[in-house]
Order: structure tokens, then sequence, then C-alpha cells
């Protein structure tokens, strides 16, 4: 089991915020409700699912989450994270992203940087652990830091 930033520490057991709204993208019916519940445990009751690349982009549309449980090899498209970099276009109030696949060397690079990946198959209670995290500072937040 993985599950790694760029930087190797993506897992915390820091207790955090959870987040309020939490959207999954996920095509497998098991999986999707199996995070389902470990969510609905956890004290996230705003959940949304979603198994296709449309269903998620009308989600995202209609109510913004705070969070997006991602997985990047969907039936309807094999490449999830253009998803991400959608989410990302909204701004430094974008929903934090959680990467979830069986494949994680297929997520290109720069990509991988927006979020936390889980590597498939993975302890539910892994992805509450995630999203209690304190949120990840974006790229230009942190070259700004590095320049100052």
């Amino acid at each position: 089991m993985k599950h790694t930033d760029t930087s190797g520490n993506c897992i915390s057991h820091a207790e955090g915020v959870l987040p309020d709204r939490v959207l999954i993208v996920e095509d497998d019916a098991i999986l999707a409700v199996t995070i389902e519940m470990t969510l609905r445990d956890a004290g996230i009751h705003d959940i949304e699912m979603c198994s296709t690349t449309e269903m998620a982009l009308v989600a995202l549309r209609e109510k913004q989450p705070d969070a997006i449980v991602l997985d990047v090899h969907l039936a309807d498209r094999d490449d999830g994270w253009t998803i991400a970099e959608l989410v990302r276009s909204l701004g430094p109030n974008s929903p934090r992203i959680v990467f979830s696949t069986g494949a994680p060397r297929d997520i290109p690079q720069d990509i991988a940087e927006l979020g936390c990946v889980l590597e498939k198959p993975y302890d539910p209670e892994t992805l509450v652990d995630v999203l209690r995290e304190p949120r990840r500072r974006g790229i230009i937040s942190r070259l700004r830091g590095a320049l100052t």
C-alpha cells in the first residue's frame, strides 16, 4: 500500500478538521460505496458519488466540494487527472484532490503534485487520515516561499 505525495509525506495521523463536502469520482461501485460509508462513519455527511468524467464535471459545476477523491482510470476516460487540472484552475480555494489509482506511475508528475496519491488497494481509513491533514500549499505559494 502506497500513499505519498511528491515529498513522501502525504500521510500524517494528526487530528485535523475533515472537509464538509466530498465528491467521490470512482467507477468501481463497491469501492465507491466503501469510501462513502467510511467517510460517513468519520462524520462527513455531504457526499456525492460520480462514476464518469461527465458526471464529475456536472457535480463540480453545480456544487463545489471541499475535497475530491479521484479515480484516474474511469470507464469512460482513462485520463481522470484532467479533472484535477480543471479543479486547480478554480484558484486558491479549489477542492483538495486525493488521487485513487492502481497505477500511480500513469499520472503525469506535474499532475500528481496537485494532490495526494493513494495506490489501490488502500485502507479507506487511510483516506480519512489524508483528508484530516492540513491543506497543502499550492505550487505558486511554495515558489513564492522559496524566493523570499
